[in-house]
């Protein structure tokens, strides 16, 4: 169902998006970006001024450095200029990025734009027994745009225990896109990392997008592009690998969608409101022991 509120251009949109072939364009993407030339360059350089990337804060400052464009969209920062939030009790953005939606999961239902929900179970592939974690919790989703830094950051120390790979469509996560098309976060292709911290159960969904051509995690390296068809369950409750709050957990290949969920032991900041910019390490809430 598409909201009425669209123009027609982006109805005109939505109904093309709906019958791309997005996985044959993402793959095609994902063999551009790695092309490693000294042509790239000229490319970086007009995307840093088509999108207004601030490179100020990145460790390589010569764009020429850079072997491929995906390794300029990966490109690390400078650490002091992510400062993690060091409340014991506190829970850091993951990422840089501005926040779509936040609030209250309700009757295992999340918001995703006025007139579009869908549920947790649906979002994290189906597990009934995983989903009821978060009965009563909280959700928060974070959009990356292209500009924005694309490595992705624990918002609390944690213990991974499960991970998800869920093959799916790659639509746009644009917000005109996520306006229009139902259920969307939810039938992406999307990668569930779920961990066990002090404040709960939580769990970091890395949405799939058009163009985005791959997702990694640090433990398990490249998860897509998938060779099946079928979700995909990664038990690690005896590999013992534990994050620090702010430590790299994965990134985007080109830019997407982070959603966290949690328990009710964690109350979100007044700063999780739709259209607030956020940087990686920013105070985004509180967990109660």
């Amino acid at each position: 169902m598409q909201n009425s509120s669209l123009s027609w251009k982006e109805r005109l949109l939505t109904g093309l998006f709906i019958i791309l072939p997005h996985h044959l364009i993402s793959r095609i993407i994902f063999k551009l970006t790695r092309i490693q030339s000294p042509q790239v360059t000229p490319v970086i350089r007009w995307f840093i001024k088509k999108f207004k990337v601030d490179m100020s804060d990145a460790v390589i400052q010569d764009i020429s450095l850079f072997p491929s464009f995906n390794d300029f969209f990966v490109r690390s920062l400078k650490a002091e200029s992510r400062p993690v939030t060091a409340g014991e009790h506190d829970l850091a953005s993951p990422v840089d990025g501005t926040v779509s939606q936040a609030g209250n999961i309700t009757n295992d239902q999340l918001f995703q734009a006025k007139g579009h929900s869908y549920s947790v179970q649906d979002l994290i592939g189906g597990d009934a027994l995983l989903a009821k974690l978060f009965n009563g919790g909280r959700f928060a989703t974070i959009y990356l745009a292209p500009y924005n830094y694309h490595r992705i950051h624990m918002p609390v120390e944690g213990r991974l225990k499960k991970m998800i790979h869920v093959p799916g469509r790659l639509f746009s996560v644009a917000q005109w896109t996520v306006r229009a098309i139902s259920r969307l976060f939810a039938r992406n292709e999307r990668v569930i990392c779920l961990f066990s911290t002090p404040a709960g159960p939580v769990a970091m969904v890395l949405v799939g997008a058009i163009n985005v051509a791959a997702i990694e995690t640090v433990w398990s390296g490249l998860v897509t592009p998938p060779k099946g068809k079928s979700v995909s369950d990664f038990n690690y409750d005896h590999s013992e690998k534990d994050f620090a709050k702010g430590e790299e957990m994965g990134r985007f290949n080109m830019g997407s969608t982070v959603i966290l969920l949690t328990t009710d032991k964690v109350e979100w900041s007044q700063l999780l409101t739709p259209g607030q910019t956020l940087k990686m390490g920013e105070l985004i809430g509180q967990f109660k022991i």
